[in-house]
């Protein structure tokens, strides 16, 4: 980090931070301040809602999984497109009719209080958890490889989200979101091409693609049935439709976003807007990390990215048995360099030679060979360590190879996507904490200004969990992985709930506040059967399917609950009204 990397990187976070406090400071009731007054138009949306998904993990994180494993995870958002049609034809138009805050404010007119609450209370717990990750998950890594305090970071990037989202609510959160997406895809597109500046001269973009498809990393579509493939097609257009109906449909951090739409139209065309370009996204950002893999075979590589982990062993007895595997891979990275450029001549002759495509292919397999004995050798080294290096791909080659201020600037893309999924979900915590469990709950009449005070308090209040979870978090081992895990587990019932307010007539409160209890313990069952009992079973499901496991549970079990248990309870006409 230098000196003009540090005035990039302060300058652009004070700015997002600062305009977003002045822009909407003065909100003067609950709607202004949870709905931005209904005045968002429908590019805002869209940007807001794909910067309330694309947090600091996935520009970390996402490049080092294409690094390993190529152009495949980009099948997990297959579903994403057909789930924002579903929305807006549904979704969209019943929570504009009813004029909610929320949407479990929804439940209560379909339901009843108790399932209005239920998934309240469901949802608060699994997104402030996810919202502590959100500020934990850059920390963390950055770090390890900047050497900042983690505490510190926890709580800068903390209080630089609250300082906005105090002052202006939804608004503010919709305003710096623009603000951070121009920073985050500006940061993207030139590192990726830069990194192709930095590719050997002769080598063009087609050459740099022949070599990352001969090293397995442009299976982009995988159409097998078998269920060990963990991305195919079917798995991305089945359990990636249904997470993303339960996250962008229900999740009241994504459904704020475009509850604060000027009118129903422009609430879909900002979702459809995220349905059209959140693909193309993930795939330049895939891309980007396939093309550092090609810049590495042309570059020395450590055997983990992990700084930390080198430290670990250095300061144990196996220093010198990593030493020498480090020595393997520097001479492997010199026979790499040597079979692609030989590789490359002959694409240059129009000649794809399949003697030299077998083998770098011999080559990558030797290379992830070295590359699993150094993580035996981590593991000897301190059996509690991490050796799972993905998130630590990218940021390695960028504060290694990168010119002065881009450095600055990247760390502003991770930063501000940091604080964007942050900012939605206080955001979100505070406006279910407000309205869905203080404000029906108070008996009292309470006038707007005092809604107003307590939808900020919980603002503040959310934000200090949220940074105090984060600096704890360290007590934990597999954080990350437990968020996305814990999401899954909750979101399955919670779509449940609202499909079938959405989509029948006949079932009532009780069926389906008794089938949401039933399922959600199930599902707890089917977790820890899985994963402690027979955790084999954890592969073979994956924990994508528990969304749609627990969505058809809470269904079939409110419909079996209707037509035996409760098929005496009178329907509401309000009910009729609303589900038709």
């Amino acid at each position: 980090m230098q000196l003009f990397d540090w005035i990039v990187l302060i300058v652009t976070l004070l700015f997002i931070v600062i305009y977003g406090a002045w822009k909407t400071r003065g909100s003067k009731n609950v709607e202004d301040y949870i709905l931005g007054n209904n005045e968002t138009p429908w590019f805002t949306v869209g940007l807001s809602v794909m910067a309330t998904q694309a947090s600091a993990i996935t520009f970390l994180s996402t490049p080092g999984q294409a690094y390993h494993d190529g152009m495949g995870f980009v099948q997990f958002y297959f579903g994403l497109p057909i789930a924002m049609v579903v929305i807006c034809l549904t979704f969209i138009p019943i929570y504009h009719k009813y004029k909610v805050y929320t949407a479990y404010e929804y439940l209560e007119k379909r339901f009843d209080l108790k399932t209005r609450s239920l998934a309240a209370v469901l949802f608060l717990v699994q997104r402030g958890l996810g919202t502590g990750i959100t500020i934990y998950a850059p920390s963390i890594i950055l770090s390890a490889l900047l050497g900042w305090n983690l505490t510190y970071m926890n709580i800068i990037i903390g209080i630089l989200v609250i300082i906005y989202t105090f002052s202006g609510g939804t608004k503010a959160v919709n305003v710096t979101q623009k603000q951070q997406m121009f920073v985050i895809l500006s940061g993207m597109l030139i590192t990726f091409f830069l990194i192709l500046d930095y590719l050997p001269n002769d080598m063009t973009f087609d050459n740099a693609l022949h070599i990352a498809g001969a090293n397995q990393k442009m299976n982009i579509v995988n159409f097998s049935f078998d269920l060990d493939e963990k991305y195919t097609f079917w798995s991305g257009i089945t359990g990636g439709f249904f997470l993303a109906l339960a996250y962008f449909g229900t999740d009241q951090s994504q459904v704020g976003r475009y509850l604060s739409g000027r009118s129903v139209r422009e609430s879909q065309m900002g979702l459809i807007m995220n349905g059209l370009l959140k693909v193309p996204m993930q795939f330049l950002i895939l891309l980007t990390g396939v093309m550092v893999f090609v810049f590495f075979q042309f570059n020395e590589t450590p055997l983990n990215f992990n700084p930390n982990n080198k430290i670990t062993v250095e300061n144990s007895k196996y220093k010198g048995e990593y030493q020498n595997l480090q020595k393997d891979l520097n001479k492997l990275s010199e026979d790499e360099k040597v079979v692609n450029l030989l590789y490359i001549d002959q694409l240059n002759q129009d000649y794809d030679n399949p003697t030299l495509r077998k083998e770098l292919v011999d080559l990558a397999l030797k290379e992830k060979e070295l590359r699993a004995k150094a993580r035996e050798i981590i593991s000897k080294a301190d059996n509690k360590a991490e050796t799972n290096d993905k998130d630590y791909v990218f940021f390695y080659f960028i504060l290694h190879y990168l010119p002065k201020g881009l450095i600055g600037l990247l760390l502003a893309v991770i930063i501000s996507a940091a604080m964007s999924s942050t900012a939605s979900g206080l955001n979100a915590l505070a406006s279910t904490t407000a309205i869905d469990i203080y404000k029906r709950n108070v008996k009292e009449e309470k006038s707007e200004r005092h809604y107003l005070k307590v939808s900020k308090l919980f603002t503040l209040m959310w934000g200090i969990i949220a940074i105090a979870f984060a600096c704890i978090a360290t007590l934990f081992e597999n954080l990350i992985q437990l968020v996305n895990i814990i999401g899954s587990i909750f979101y399955g019932t919670v779509l449940g709930i609202f499909l079938v307010g959405f989509y029948t007539k006949k079932i009532r409160g009780k069926s389906i506040y008794y089938s949401a209890i039933i399922s959600q313990i199930t599902i707890f069952i089917i977790y820890y059967f899985t994963n402690f009992i027979y955790p084999s079973g954890a592969e073979k499901l994956g924990y994508l399917w528990l969304n749609f496991i627990g969505a058809l549970l809470t269904i079939v079990l409110s419909y079996l609950l209707q037509t035996t248990i409760f098929k005496t309870e009178e329907q509401t006409t309000l009910a009729e009204n609303i589900a038709s």
